[in-house]
């Protein structure tokens, strides 16, 4: 199975005071195609800054990243930006959705950025995102008309929309309510077993169950990797 993702002695340092902040602190890490890994950690751990450096958001102070094959520790903003929208799609906590703006509307957003499919296309494949979602019948519907675990499933087709071999997850269930959470852990687990690799972060121990592999940060340092299967009811039959 190829890597999709390798680390190699990452290091991230922020000056701050006179005592430089050592964010990652060599770190080294491989990730496989189709893998669903939570990162977790106490704040300050160096999580965040490990997925915001793996999702082309930020850039290591020294260390090699690849992704899918290609350096990325090095590249320019422009550039950066360019790999996020070909090759990533990213959900956050707080679903990120343009208040005005229809589902549909919101899930064509990455191609009209991209431009890779014509209007008709766009819209078809829009269509289609939000039909796997459960949200066929609310295309026409605004952030404000839906409830927290509807909008999600919009930020996660939105996510899906230029095809992304990898999806980021920020927190994806911190404002979600215990039957929503279970039912976004439950898409994110049928996408990965359709081959999406996914890496999300999380505090809670109950929503990194899902996943089949747990990263431990501790001040900047990757301290524990476990694969292992999803709890009982989390899985591929969950």
């Amino acid at each position: 199975m190829a890597h999709l993702i390798e680390f190699r002695d990452l290091k991230k340092i922020y000056a701050q005071g006179e005592e430089p902040v050592h964010a990652l602190d060599g770190v080294s890490l491989d990730i496989d195609e189709g893998e669903f890994v939570a990162i977790m950690g106490a704040s300050g751990s160096g999580k965040s800054t490990l997925l915001n450096i793996l999702g082309c958001l930020d850039t290591p102070t020294s260390g090699s990243y690849r992704l899918d094959g290609m350096e990325i520790a090095r590249r320019t903003r422009k550039e950066l930006a360019l790999i996020r929208n070909r090759k990533l799609g990213f959900v956050f906590q707080n679903f990120n959705l343009l208040p005005r703006t229809s589902a549909i509307e919101q899930v064509e957003l990455p191609d009209l950025y991209m431009g890779r499919l014509s209007r008709r296309d766009r819209r078809r494949r829009a269509l289609e995102l939000l039909k796997r979602v459960g949200l066929g019948g609310r295309g026409t519907h605004t952030p404000a008309q839906l409830s927290g675990g509807q909008q999600q499933r919009v930020a996660i087709a939105r996510a899906l929309m230029n095809e992304p071999p990898v999806l980021f997850a920020d927190e994806p269930t911190g404002n979600l309510d215990t039957k929503a959470s279970v039912e976004i852990m439950k898409l994110f687990t049928e996408l990965s077993n359709e081959g999406i690799t996914i890496v999300m972060v999380t505090h809670e121990d109950d929503i990194a169950a899902y996943a089949k592999r747990h990263l431990l940060m501790k001040d900047g340092r990757l301290v524990r990797d476990d694969r292992r299967e999803p709890a009982p009811g989390k899985g591929a039959a969950g």
